[in-house]
C-alpha cells in the first residue's frame, strides 16, 4: 500500500481528498498546517506528498525547498489556487514532480498521483552526498568523515550505504544486498553482508554494538535511519 501524506488546510478539500485516497487504498497521512507537515514528511517516509501552495505557518513553497535541500526526494504534487504561470515554474524549479490548479476534479488528481508514482519507481535516486549526525559522506569523490575527521571506507562499504540511503527506512533483506550492490554475477554469501555491515558500524557508529543508524531487524534485514 503506498504511503501518501495530504499538507492542505482547507478542511473541505483535505477531508475530500483524504477519502478518495482511501477509497484507492492509499494509506494516507493528513496536516493541516505547513509547519507540522514538514515536520512529519521528515519524520516518515512516503510515497508521495500532495502539497498545498498556501498554508499557515510555512507556505509549500518553503516546504518543497526545504526538503530538496535535506536530500528529501518524495515525489511532490503541488495544489494551488492561483493559476499564475510563474508560480507553477518556481515549484518546479524548487523540486515539485507535478502541479494542479483549483478547482480541480479527483478524477484528475487521481491520474495524477499514478503517473507521478510510475515514474517515480521506474527512476533511480543517485546520491552525491549523505550527512547523518556527525558523519559526512560524498559519495562521488568517495570520501567519508567523522566529527571532521577523515574515514576509510572501501568501495563496497560506500555502495552499501549508498544503498541503505536510497532505500532509508526501508527492511532490507540480505538477499536484496546480494542481489543489487554485489550483483547476480558475483557469489558471496548472506554472512558477507553482515561482516560488512558490522565494519560499517565499526567505522561510523559511536556505539557498533548499540548502533543508531545501521540497524538490524530480527529474521528480515537491516534498515538506516538518520
Amino acid at each position: 500500500m503506498k504511503k501518501i501524506l495530504l499538507i492542505e488546510d482547507d478542511p473541505a478539500i483535505l477531508n475530500g481528498i483524504t477519502e478518495t485516497l482511501k477509497a484507492e487504498f492509499y494509506d494516507v497521512t493528513s496536516e493541516a498546517d505547513g509547519e507540522k507537515g514538514y515536520k512529519t514528511a521528515k519524520k516518515e517516509k512516503f510515497d508521495l506528498i500532495i502539497l498545498d501552495l498556501m498554508l499557515p505557518f510555512k507556505d509549500g513553497f518553503e516546504i518543497c525547498r526545504d526538503l530538496r535541500k535535506e536530500e528529501i526526494l518524495t515525489p511532490i504534487i503541488m495544489l494551488t489556487s492561483k493559476k499564475d504561470e510563474v508560480d507553477k515554474l518556481v515549484g518546479l524549479e524548487m523540486g515539485a514532480d507535478d502541479y494542479i490548479t483549483k478547482p480541480f476534479s479527483l478524477k484528475e488528481l487521481l491520474a495524477r498521483i499514478k503517473a507521478v508514482l510510475r515514474r517515480s519507481q521506474n527512476s533511480v535516486y543517485e546520491p552525491s552526498e549523505l550527512n547523518f549526525g556527525s558523519i559526512s559522506i560524498d559519495f562521488k569523490k568517495q570520501e567519508a568523515f567523522k566529527n571532521g575527521q577523515s574515514i576509510k571506507l572501501s568501495s563496497t562499504e560506500f555502495k552499501i550505504i549508498k544503498y541503505f540511503f536510497q532505500h532509508e527506512g526501508e527492511v532490507i533483506s540480505r538477499d536484496q544486498f546480494l542481489d543489487d550492490v554485489w550483483g547476480y554475477d558475483s557469489f558471496p554469501t548472506t554472512r558477507t553482508v553482515d561482516n560488512y555491515i558490522l565494519s560499517i558500524r565499526k567505522k561510523l557508529e559511536d556505539d557498533h554494538a548499540n548502533p543508531q543508524h545501521f540497524l538490524t531487524i530480527h529474521t528480515a534485514g537491516y534498515k538506516f535511519q538518520r
